[in-house]
Order: C-alpha cells, then structure tokens, then sequence
C-alpha cells in the first residue's frame, strides 16, 4: 500500500527557487597571458577589445557576479619606456572601468629595461580560494594559461565549485585541460569579434 504524505511547508517554493536560480561565474583574466595571446594571433591587443560583450560570451547567458582582469602595475620612474607604458596602461585601466571590470594588482620588476610581472597569479589563487569558500561563485571562468594555479583549482574542485578554462587553440595549457571541469580553446575568429569593425 502506497500513502501520499503532503510536502513540507514551502518545500515547493524551495524547488521553484532552485530551478529559477542562475548558475553564478566569476571571470578572471591573467592579463599578460590575454596581451600576449592576442598578438599570438596576429591581432593588435592595444585597439579597443570589447570585454562587456567578450565577459557576455564567457558567460553564455549565466549570472556574471565578478569580471576580474588581473596584471602588474607598472610605477612611475625616469625611463621613456616605463612612462610610456604607463600612459598605455592607464587608458586600458581606463577603458576596463568603463567596460564594467574591476582591476587587481601585482607589480612589475624592471630588470635591464626588460619588465617582469610579479604577483598576479597570487591575486588570482587567492580571488579564486576565497569565492570558493565564501560560496561566491558556482563556476570560476579562469582566462590564463598559468600552472601555478593548479593548487588552487583543485582546492576550488574540492569546494564543489566548477572550474572552466579558457585558452587559444595555438597553445592551450593541457594542465589546466586535465584540472578543469569545463575547457575552451579560442580561435581567432572568436577573439576578432570582439574588436571595432
């Protein structure tokens, strides 16, 4: 004999909640690993590229709750060449801003006139531990092609989050393949949409 027993008081509401509810992803981009890829492809990364829509394409129509774009900053000294690359930073911190991305930091080493970045992938394992704990995010989109974070995205695994890698087919990161749930290697025609006509 089968008895129906009535459900929960607002068990149904729960459900309904559930099933409305968007999966939630936090974009984070390794900003030198994006410059230096994008001019891989033979595209010039210091036009104008559209990271609202580019963020929007990552997100396939899920919940956008942080847009990261993560690089070293470089200070103000003598050298021609730090203050021209100053100058070219600040109009993409700029441009960042208006796209509706935040910014986070590490610093830049010049050694013999030759710039090193320090610190970035810090910032991005520790973004990346603390969404997962503080339950953030659902799905992490990471844009880089780093290894150092594989400790991180396995902590972020084990949290129960899901962590999706985007590449470029020309040099995907197989690491980051084999430590991810989800994985996207970028093609050229995927990158060009995302500059002016």
């Amino acid at each position: 004999m089968v008895t129906a027993r009535a459900a929960p008081e607002g068990y149904i509401y729960d459900i309904i909640q559930i099933m409305n509810k968007k999966e939630r992803v936090a974009i984070l981009i390794d900003g030198s690993n994006m410059y230096h890829y994008i001019k891989g492809l033979g595209l010039d990364p210091k036009i104008q590229f559209d990271y609202k829509k580019f963020g929007e394409f990552l997100a396939r129509g899920r919940q956008i709750v942080s847009a990261t774009y993560y690089i070293g900053k470089i200070r103000a000294n003598q050298s021609k060449q730090s203050q021209h690359l100053r100058a070219n930073q600040q109009r993409l911190m700029a441009w960042l801003t208006k796209c509706g991305w935040a910014m986070e930091f590490g610093h830049m080493l010049e050694n013999g006139g030759v710039f090193h970045e320090k610190g970035v992938d810090v910032h991005m394992a520790s973004d990346l531990l603390r969404g997962a704990y503080k339950d953030f995010y659902d799905t992490a989109i990471l844009v880089t092609s780093d290894t150092d974070l594989i400790p991180a995205i396995r902590y972020v695994r084990e949290e129960r989050k899901k962590l999706e890698y985007i590449g470029f087919s020309y040099r995907p990161s197989y690491g980051l393949i084999k430590f991810s749930d989800d994985r996207t290697l970028l093609k050229k025609e995927d990158i060009a949409q995302f500059f002016p006509a």
